[in-house]
């Protein structure tokens, strides 16, 4: 066992000391039994975590029972949710370099044999997932479970996103405050990851389809008694994934990621599971360019419209899917049409995922559609190319009505999301105009923050239906309608989207996955010949290493040293003075952070 080297041998004793310290060693045979980490990411800010350290203890119990001696560490967590809107969403995306970072460096220091991963929202789950691709040890995932849908006083279901929205619906002065409060004390009944198919739900589904959490990991509540079955199974099965010698990478293929997909755009997950995706993927050592999920996407239909999306008059929410069958239903359901799903992959059960699908039945056809009958025949997210994203742009094209599937428009630019929101607040927006908001991508934000508020606010007021949103940014998996994000190369490395000016006509062609600007070549090249990049936000702290190292988002926005942002995801060369300006701050961090002690002073 790996725990060996700090357990085994008279020379071991001092870790032996330290150990039985812990209170984890409770008698002399516990040095023979594996030592599982339980990676959890319980804090009190949080709602879909703040259950999650009872959670633990359950896990633990189940962990010992089956023969582990269990470790628990915890991870931090930033609510999406709660930083929308200001400066505190910068520090979201990076927040998942430091988990990765977290994850990787507890289990390699402490030579865990296996571990158990409790996640639950946004960044957590890509997060720790990109760690255990590192650590490479047998590892399973058990998210903490969505929260419940709200219901309003009328009866009607409501959520998160019906709260973003209703404060557009205030401003425009269609709704007043008592019904803005309504909405404020039902959207959010219980613990548990938002209920609609927003970020955290999408990824603790994919895990599922990814082969690395048991059925059942995405759909089954927060405050159902089956979650914590759930977990007692999760614990038990690590131990047997360890005595097999299961590891994550054996389980995390390219296939295993195709599957992901396919789910995803079946299902219409968060356009944010993209930039994960690929991020997981090059942890794993997996080469998958943002063009394959364009390939997934033509085979396979899409089946389920969950909350942002509408289905007619009625939107369905993540207990809704899982009354159906949960993610094993849509799977069962993919599975029908030959090409959709690799059968043979590898799940966390130690079965394959057409083993696990054996006698699955879809229990309700309106939630989650047959095979024959989709919502589309193409899933429902997208990725979009062409002279204004050399290197990609990503639609969640499922959740957009079919006469905004073209849409041609001048552009408004407005050089961060603040000066957005702010001409939205006022009504300074004109139909037909293609809102462009640059300088939020990975890098110049930096830490591409989300747009809910500004994308809540359009779509609550009459206006949201006839104007485009264009951002090297990124939105809330609640987010709906012709909002394109992940726009690279990013307008901080000098992509085009750092060239275009008010009034210069974008042609966004959904069906043919284009995104153009009316310009030609040489007019491109003239205007990036006099591009500067912009001073950096931050020249101190986490956030200005952040920017120095972070690639675009075509790249999954992973860091990177030392940079290499000159090239764009597709070859296409930009500047080099954006990594000049960024290995400047990074310098100037670090002289910041690393100033000699003066003789005498502890540090």
């Amino acid at each position: 066992m790996r725990s060996d080297t700090i357990k085994k041998g008279f020379e071991r004793a001092p870790h032996r000391s330290l150990l039985r310290a812990t209170g984890q060693i409770r008698e002399r045979g516990d040095f023979d039994k594996p030592f599982v980490a339980i990676c959890n990411s319980f804090v009190e800010i949080i709602p879909g975590h703040v259950h999650l350290q009872e959670f633990g203890r359950v896990v633990k119990e189940a962990v010992r029972a089956a023969g582990g001696v269990p470790f628990e560490f915890n991870t931090i967590g930033v609510d999406d949710g709660i930083a929308m809107g200001h400066d505190g969403m910068r520090f979201s995306l990076p927040s998942r370099e430091l988990i990765a970072d977290s994850v990787e460096t507890m289990v390699q220091a402490h030579c865990f044999d296996a571990m158990v991963c409790i996640p639950n929202c946004d960044k957590i789950v890509p997060g720790m997932l990109m760690g255990a691709a590192r650590a490479n040890i047998p590892t399973i995932f058990i998210s903490g479970g969505p929260m419940r849908a709200g219901v309003d006083r009328g009866g009607q279901k409501v959520d998160l996103i019906s709260v973003f929205e209703a404060v557009g619906a205030r401003a425009a002065g269609t709704i007043d405050d008592n019904r803005l409060e309504e909405l404020e004390i039902a959207g959010c009944p219980t613990c548990g990851s938002c209920s609609g198919m927003f970020t955290a739900n999408s990824m603790n589904c994919l895990c599922e389809a990814l082969g690395i959490a048991l059925p059942g990991n995405g759909t089954i509540l927060a405050v159902s008694p089956d979650r914590h079955r759930l977990a007692r199974a999760a614990a038990s099965q690590v131990l047997e994934l360890l005595r097999r010698g299961i590891r994550f990478r054996d389980i995390v293929t390219a296939e295993a990621i195709d599957n992901a997909v396919a789910l995803d755009v079946a299902m219409g997950g968060s356009t944010n599971t993209l930039l994960h995706v690929i991020a997981v993927a090059h942890e794993a050592g997996i080469e998958y360019p943002l063009a394959r999920f364009n390939e997934v996407a033509e085979r396979v239909p899409h089946l389920a419209k969950v909350s942002p999306a509408w289905d007619g008059n009625r939107q369905w929410h993540i207990q809704d899917v899982d009354a159906a069958g949960g993610v094993p239903a849509l799977l069962a359901e993919l599975a029908k049409k030959p090409g959709t799903l690799f059968h043979d992959a590898l799940t966390v059960t130690g079965k394959t995922v057409g083993e696990n699908l054996d006698g699955v039945r879809n229990l309700d056809d309106e939630c989650i559609r047959p095979i024959t009958r989709p919502h589309a025949e193409r899933g429902a997210l997208c990725v979009l190319f062409g002279n204004l994203a050399p290197g990609g742009a990503v639609i969640k094209v499922g959740a957009v009505e079919q006469h905004q599937m073209t849409f041609r428009g001048p552009a408004r630019v407005f050089e961060d999301e603040e000066s957005a929101t702010a001409a939205v607040r006022v009504n300074d927006i004109r139909p037909g105009e293609v809102l462009v908001i640059r300088g939020e991508g990975p890098r110049g934000g930096p830490g591409m923050r989300e747009m809910l508020s500004l994308t809540s606010m359009l779509k609550g007021m009459p206006i949201g239906a006839e104007v485009a949103l264009l951002t090297d940014g990124r939105f809330s998996g609640g987010t709906r309608g012709l909002c394109i994000g992940h726009v690279s190369p990013e307008s901080a490395e000098g992509g085009p989207i750092g060239l275009i000016r008010d009034g210069d006509v974008v042609c966004i062609d959904l069906m043919n996955r284009k995104l153009d600007v009316e310009l030609d070549p040489a007019e491109l090249r003239a205007r990036r010949a006099s591009w500067m990049p912009p001073k950096p936000r931050y020249t101190s702290g986490w956030l200005s290493r952040y920017a120095a190292m972070v690639t675009n988002a075509g790249r999954g926005a992973v860091l990177e040293w030392p940079p290499s942002s000159n090239v764009a995801s597709n070859g296409v060369e930009t500047t080099t003075r954006s990594t000049t300006v960024a290995i400047d701050a990074l310098t100037h961090s670090m002289r910041d952070t690393y100033r000699p002690t003066p003789a005498g002073v502890g540090r």
